[in-house]
């Protein structure tokens, strides 16, 4: 299952089943799950941690150092989860010791030239589309889809069941279940078809879209908008999840469109 023309470090440690096409370089420290393939021209470097069953294409480097000046070269990890899929020429860097790892969660598909940097979080189920750029400590909530071609900047948090259209620039944080589109980058709506796909009730999807009327349509500031989600809309995981989600927000979270604003539209 490993051709004879790829290295191997002796001191990896590879489960059982795992299939390696030529010229694949695998460092030490090294832990690659059962059942899993790596194609040609993989670089999987100190510090990887790859579940079972994961896809690796040609061309990608996993756990390289991170591309941070502050990197003083601390033992750190690039983990991946079960059933991932990465595309050729995909980067994942590896964390530095503010948070000691950058994590790729289980059943992605991380497309091809896209770049996870040091100490970033990407949850389960996400689908990151071609040549999306993340700068360091970037956190991708689960079920997260990034169109193609977006620069996401450092520290923005990106919630759950969120859709961020192509060619995107992120600078600020994106709450959870929603459409995020346009330049600059605005609210577009409630991730609906999104939701329905993953089996969320019309029930659920009508309490998430009268909570992001009351933050983006009803005139209120974000702490005035919060306060009377909280006394007027009865309690759910989804009001929770985003209250809790933009109270700690670091970098403020994006606006409602503004026309005029800046899209050529």
């Amino acid at each position: 299952m490993i051709h004879p023309h790829t290295y191997i470090h002796p001191n990896a440690k590879l489960a059982q089943n795992v299939k390696i096409d030529p010229f694949t370089v695998i460092h030490q420290d090294v832990e690659i799950g059962e059942g899993t393939w790596i194609g040609s021209n993989v670089t999987i470097m100190e510090g990887a941690r790859i579940g079972k069953n994961c896809r690796i294409f040609p061309g990608a480097v996993i756990s390289a150092i991170p591309q941070d000046l502050k990197f003083a070269g601390e033992k750190t990890t690039a983990e991946i989860g079960d059933n991932t899929t990465l595309r050729e020429f995909v980067t994942v860097n590896r964390g530095t010791k503010e948070r000691g790892k950058t994590t790729v969660g289980s059943d992605c598909l991380i497309q091809a030239y896209t770049h996870i940097a040091h100490d970033c979080s990407v949850g389960n189920h996400c689908i990151i589309s071609n040549s999306t750029q993340m700068a360091g400590h970037v956190m991708l909530g689960d079920w997260a889809v990034i169109g193609g071609v977006c620069a996401i900047h450092q520290f923005v948090q990106i919630g759950s069941h969120s859709f961020i259209g192509g060619g995107s620039l992120v600078s600020k944080d994106v709450p959870p279940f929603i459409k995020a589109v346009r330049t600059p980058l605005s609210y577009g709506g409630v991730n609906s078809v999104g939701l329905k796909r993953r089996g969320f009730n019309l029930d659920t999807i009508n309490h998430i879209l009268d909570i992001y009327r009351i933050i983006y349509n009803k005139g209120l500031n974000t702490s005035q908008a919060l306060e009377y989600i909280e006394e007027e809309l009865h309690a759910s995981d989804e009001r929770d999840e985003i209250v809790t989600f933009i109270r700690e927000s670091g970098r403020g979270i994006i606006k409602r469109y503004a026309k005029g604003s800046g899209d050529e539209d």
